[in-house]
């Protein structure tokens, strides 16, 4: 690997759950002159705490982390930390995963097997202001892409994709229900557990339920199925 030296380091945040896998993470960046590994994380949270101490100037995020989840984190990152990049570092090459967390505000996406060359230039790429797409998934996001139709008139891409994958459609109402809660409601109405709707929208089964019992309290409901049963009724879905 080629070294640099430059007056001011690269500043990486690594957040991965498994110790290990980190300390190797650690030795390899630390070898290269432009950049230090300033900590390490072992959820969502804790990179989140760190940074309100110490920013740095790029996270090696992790999808799967315990408490709260790597695609939550660079949502919040985006929020709270809009000058810091997230570089997701992931095993998985779903191109699902890719859209969600580059929608979330994650400037690239990697995978664990890839060279430790090309995981340095991905970090200097995305600190260069430039995104950094691993090329084994590059073609399943272009693939993922072009199923995507063109946004409709209320601007909202995001919705029209999601109507698009099931046969359970949302329809425009005047429902009392947030855009997130009439998403968790399209889901419920596909029959699925609320661990189901957390992967496939990417928030805690803790958030899910949260947003459960707030459509059951709207809608005046007891539970799910009469809740699925008053929104087809009132033309909010569509099977």
């Amino acid at each position: 690997m080629e070294n640099r030296k430059t007056e001011k380091k690269i500043r990486v945040l690594l957040a991965d759950d498994h110790q290990l896998f980190r300390e190797g993470l650690k030795r390899i960046l630390n070898m290269e002159d432009d950049l230090e590994v300033i900590g390490e994380c072992g959820d969502g949270i804790q990179v989140l705490e760190f940074c309100n101490y110490d920013v740095p100037d790029v996270v090696l995020m992790d999808i799967n982390m315990p408490v709260e989840n790597g695609v939550i984190a660079t949502e919040r990152m985006r929020d709270i930390f809009p000058d810091v990049k997230v570089l997701i570092l992931s095993i998985h090459d779903d191109e699902s995963y890719v859209f969600e967390t580059l929608r979330k505000g994650a400037s690239g996406y990697l995978l664990k097997d890839m060279e430790a060359e090309s995981l340095i230039n991905a970090i200097r790429s995305v600190v260069g202001g430039y995104a950094y797409i691993h090329p084994k998934v590059t073609g399943k996001l272009i693939t993922q892409l072009r199923r995507m139709t063109i946004l409709d008139d209320r601007g909202t891409m995001e919705e029209q994709y999601a109507r698009e994958q099931s046969g359970v459609r949302l329809n425009p109402t005047e429902s009392p229900l947030t855009r997130r809660e009439a998403e968790v409601l399209r889901l419920m109405a596909e029959g699925k557990s609320n661990k189901m709707i957390g992967e496939f929208l990417f928030i805690s089964e803790k958030t899910v339920k949260n947003h459960v019992s707030s459509i059951l309290q709207k809608m005046e409901v007891d539970d799910r199925t009469q809740a699925v049963i008053n929104s087809i009724k009132n033309g909010w879905v569509t099977l």
